[in-house]
């Protein structure tokens, strides 16, 4: 789960955003769209998922391998910091 304000309200964009997408892929197939654009349409709320996985796995790594403060700054145990960002950017990576 998303620890802080800002990381939940990002959440929660983002899934706002994927509900619009969805909404509007249930439009289009009822509409009788054709594949292309569908599939289109499915690639980009993929992405959206996927930029949503991220951020709250990126969450789960800093609560777990630290804290988090009053004031939402997160805190590493033992110099894990940069451990995070590697193991984000090869995830990041790999959704794209």
């Amino acid at each position: 789960m998303p620890y802080t304000p800002e990381e939940r309200k990002r959440a929660v964009t983002r899934l706002r955003r994927i509900r619009g997408q969805a909404e509007a892929l249930i439009r289009a197939v009822e509409a009788g769209t054709n594949c292309a654009d569908l599939l289109q349409q499915i690639v980009a709320m993929r992405g959206a998922t996927n930029g949503l996985v991220a951020e709250v796995f990126e969450s789960y790594l800093r609560a777990t391998f630290g804290s988090v403060d009053e004031a939402g700054k997160w805190h590493p145990n033992n110099d894990v910091a940069e451990d995070i960002e590697a193991v984000m950017k090869i995830m990041r990576t790999h959704m794209k």
